[in-house]
């Protein structure tokens, strides 16, 4: 499937299974080659922004804030082909929004604090002089 057309359909579906695509889409367009914890790691950042507001107020409006996240910054003709790395993200989307409606002290957090990140091989203006946690080929800030 195009990434444009997935973007699309999560137009159509109700909120909380809009929300589980968008957040597996962006999983599977960042970080579909890293560990899971990796993974985790991004979908707890995109959680994260939505509960504070500076980029959307649903997990769809956060990862499509223009040059956040992959969604954005991947042509929409781009092809989710790998089935197998989008299940898994679909999954672990799920689970990671199911973990974020806990009560704060019942999360599980893998990057406490982090709001952004970037691959290990990039250090955008924003990363500069602040304290990373890496994880696969990410690093994990917090910036806001």
């Amino acid at each position: 499937m195009k990434l444009s057309m997935l973007l699309w359909l999560t137009t159509l579906l109700p909120q909380p299974v809009a929300d589980q695509a968008c957040l597996a889409t962006t999983v599977y367009l960042e970080a579909r080659s890293q560990p899971t914890l990796g993974q985790m790691a991004v979908a707890e950042v995109a959680l994260r922004r939505r509960d504070r507001g500076h980029w959307g107020n649903t997990v769809c409006k956060v990862v499509t804030a223009p040059h956040q996240f992959a969604t954005t910054t991947t042509p929409g003709s781009f092809d989710i082909s790998n089935l197998d790395a989008f299940h898994k993200a679909w999954v672990l989307a799920g689970k990671s929004i199911h973990n974020w409606q806990l009560p704060l002290a019942q999360r599980h957090m893998v990057v406490p604090r982090a709001d952004h990140f970037a691959t290990i091989n990039i250090s955008p203006d924003w990363s500069l002089n602040r304290p990373s946690v890496t994880i696969g080929e990410h690093a994990f800030y917090a910036v806001n």
